[in-house]
């Protein structure tokens, strides 16, 4: 006997994250249905305040285009800006805790302090 999922009951999400909350509501799929459309009828526009200019994605790959039609079962995805340049975060990082050629790591400082 083959059981076959339905494929997430005719819904589609809408996933946003704030730096204290994060967003991931469902919302009944009509065929035709943009990922514009998704977002409004989602409601998120009212509960939290979208950046004028944001990046849409559909399940981690970004779209150019917010009329992109969905299909049962996808996520949109709302991108906001980047706070910080992930590079910068590695220097932040390797500056405070140094390792190199002339200087020991931090593993051998915790041995150390045993």
């Amino acid at each position: 006997m083959t059981v076959v999922a339905q494929k997430s009951d005719g819904k589609v999400w809408v996933a946003y994250a704030t730096q204290s909350q994060q967003f991931h509501i469902a919302v009944q799929f009509e065929e035709g249905m943009t990922a514009y459309d998704a977002i409004v009828k989602s409601g998120i526009q009212a509960q939290v305040d979208l950046p004028e200019s944001y990046q849409l994605g559909i399940f981690g790959v970004k779209i150019s285009d917010q009329n992109q039609v969905l299909a049962m079962g996808e996520r949109v995805e709302i991108y906001r800006a980047l706070t910080i340049n992930p590079k910068d975060i590695r220097r932040n990082r390797a500056k405070a805790n140094p390792v190199g050629r002339y200087c020991r790591g931090n593993r051998y400082r915790q041995l150390l302090s045993k």
